[in-house]
């Protein structure tokens, strides 16, 4: 067991337990009024998206044995990264019981225990960084969904902005989710003779949950964003009103809503 990690997963737990009291503190836009906790969830899922997606990112370029050695080649910041990330899953997890019922928010708490499960591992081992950090390649996705989250809150869809945030949301969902996922799923298959029985069904479990959520995930914003955003040809005789229109965005945000927003 690494105190280090335990220390930094605390003061990680602290800090965004912090920065969710300090956003009741700043003013919510006018458009996302309605459901300030939601704005101030998904501003702080964000913060944590860019920073351990980014660090990932940059660890894995400036240090490949991570990538090459995933059980033992990692540097020691490389724990940090992990530490502060199930620091922050055990904030929002907290968050979200504090604000939603178990019935909204069962979905995401799932999924946060899963993923504090399999990145503790590393922390309490101090084994399977590099994996761990290799897995944290999905908060870039996490961080272009977060952005698309807001600014349908911010009743900004359609719009430009929108459009990128989504493409690029499939973009990242196919290169930083889908091939780490696929990635991993293959180191954990060829190397299960190193990895004892209950880690690998920990790990497959892990992957086989978030993969398949993250496949539903994807197809539900091709389906939302892109096939039914496209220009029909006008019905004859049907005229659209201002209020037409408002009822098919309104729909958009509730369908949304009811769309699991990974923050993994």
């Amino acid at each position: 067991m690494d105190p280090w990690g335990l220390l930094v997963t605390s003061v990680s737990f602290a800090a965004f337990r912090g920065l969710h009291w300090a956003l009741q503190l700043l003013p919510t836009p006018g458009s996302a009024a309605q459901d300030r906790w939601k704005w101030r969830n998904i501003c702080v899922s964000l913060v944590h998206s860019l920073l351990t997606g980014v660090g990932a990112l940059l660890g894995l370029l400036l240090y490949p044995q991570m990538a090459a050695d995933p059980i033992h080649g990692h540097p020691p910041w490389a724990l940090v990264l992990v530490a502060v990330s199930v620091g922050y899953f055990l904030a929002d997890g907290l968050d979200m019981l504090w604000n939603e019922t178990l019935g909204q928010a069962w979905e995401l708490i799932c999924h946060h225990l899963v993923v504090v499960s399999c990145l503790s591992t590393a922390i309490l081992s101090s084994h399977y960084v590099g994996l761990s950090v290799v897995s944290l390649l999905l908060e870039l996705n996490s961080a272009c969904l977060h952005l698309r989250k807001l600014l349908l809150l911010s009743h900004q869809a359609p719009s430009l902005a929108f459009s990128v945030a989504s493409w690029a949301t499939l973009a990242t969902l196919a290169l930083f989710r889908l091939v780490p996922l696929g990635w991993m799923s293959i180191w954990l298959i060829r190397q299960q003779h190193q990895v004892p029985p209950p880690l690998v069904i920990l790990g497959g479990t892990g992957l086989v949950t978030v993969g398949a959520i993250s496949i539903a995930l994807g197809i539900r914003i091709l389906v939302s964003d892109v096939l039914r955003s496209r220009p029909h040809s006008p019905i004859p005789g049907h005229k659209e009103t201002r209020g037409t229109r408002g009822c098919c965005d309104g729909e958009l945000v509730t369908r949304e809503d009811s769309t699991l927003s990974l923050q993994d």
